[in-house]
């Protein structure tokens, strides 16, 4: 029966340490991914103010490269074959 015991106490000293791993690890790991989405945030925008002041200092030229791409993406949907 010692024996029994001992396996089993071994046993579950082996799960909760694999436990203790595994949240660790998903604590990480989430840590992770919101520092990931705060750097996203952040991009998103700094490019949206570049793209802002792109559009206030470039009005025609905005204005054309949309007209542009416009006229491209009606051409690619409407493909009339």
């Amino acid at each position: 029966m010692k024996n029994v015991n001992t396996v089993v106490e071994t046993v579950a000293d082996l799960a909760q340490e694999a436990m203790d791993k595994t949240t660790k690890a998903t604590h990480q790991a989430a840590d992770t991914i919101v520092e990931k989405s705060d750097q996203l945030r952040s991009a998103e925008q700094r490019l949206l103010k570049e793209t802002t002041k792109y559009i206030r200092d470039n009005p025609l030229t905005s204005v054309g490269i949309a007209v542009g791409v416009g006229f491209i993406l009606s051409k690619w949907f409407n493909n009339d074959r």
